[in-house]
């Protein structure tokens, strides 16, 4: 792995289906946000495919919007999407001993020169926690999605 990514994994009790529905769906990425950046998606489809563009409003301080593209698709399996930046936010899902491994990985290997510096200078910490609090809420949300189903 490039020394650009954050990643984290975790366990979840629920079929990789209902976590796919959540992950491609972009209007539930508010449930499951840990950055608490993630305000709303102003537009985009119901459900994500490869290709597939979506705009969300979000909110670091200041507000902005970020205009993404699923650039990675594989039902229940992989999800991936990127803006004008040069990261990508990837969602794995792997079957394992009757539960789905998620995992959620930052992945900036893609940058080059300054902007790659100033990433490797300020760290990942934050997005780290925030990979991490991300997938708590995914786990919850899924097993409380799935127990209703």
């Amino acid at each position: 792995m490039d020394d650009l990514t954050a990643s984290a994994s975790i366990l979840v009790d629920a079929p990789a289906s209902v976590i796919f529905d959540i992950l491609a769906d972009p209007r539930q990425h508010t449930r499951i946000d840990g950055s608490g950046s993630v305000q709303e998606i102003v537009d985009g489809p119901e459900r994500l495919s490869e290709g597939a563009q979506f705009t969300v409003q979000m909110k670091r301080g200041l507000g902005y919007r970020t205009n993404n593209t699923v650039v990675e698709y594989e039902q229940d399996a992989l999800i991936a999407w990127k803006h004008r930046g040069a990261h990508v936010w990837r969602y794995e899902l792997t079957p394992e001993a009757g539960k789905v491994r998620v995992t959620e990985t930052w992945d900036g290997s893609g940058y080059s020169g300054l902007p790659r510096l100033i990433f490797k200078i300020t760290g990942l910490k934050g997005t780290q926690r925030s990979i991490e609090e991300t997938l708590v809420r995914l786990k919850a949300v899924a097993e409380a999605d799935a127990a209703r189903a």
